[in-house]
């Protein structure tokens, strides 16, 4: 799976202190995810996402995070959504590609923050 390839190629590249989950759907097509953002690093949750599917999102955080949803194509990065500094925000993404996808938050502060993501199909 390409996600699991990507987290292997982060780890390598000495993010072994980012937090980086597999989204896993439950049978309501629901995922939930809790991270703790450490000063400095990142939190990714990544999936594959099929064209015409459409996920609802929200999050809320301690403190305010750079935010993105992103999805590569070759060497370039496409983003469907991107924001600085938010502590919490919803929208909704409709999937125009096959491919794997992957909601992302910066921790750009001094102190840890904790981040909880809601992902509905």
């Amino acid at each position: 799976m390409r996600a699991a390839l990507l987290v292997l190629s982060l780890l390598a590249a000495g993010a072994a202190q980012a937090d980086i989950a597999e989204i896993r759907w439950d049978a309501e097509g629901r995922a939930k995810q809790t991270f703790d953002v450490a000063p400095g690093k990142f939190a990714e949750y990544c999936g594959k996402l099929n064209k015409d599917q459409s996920v609802r999102w929200s999050f809320e955080a301690g403190a305010p995070l750079d935010f993105n949803i992103h999805y590569h194509v070759g060497k370039a990065v496409e983003y469907p959504a991107k924001a600085k500094g938010v502590a919490a925000q919803q929208g909704e993404l409709k999937v125009a590609l096959d491919q794997d996808y992957c909601w992302m938050w910066s921790n750009k502060g001094g102190a840890g923050v904790t981040l909880k993501v809601q992902l509905e199909r």
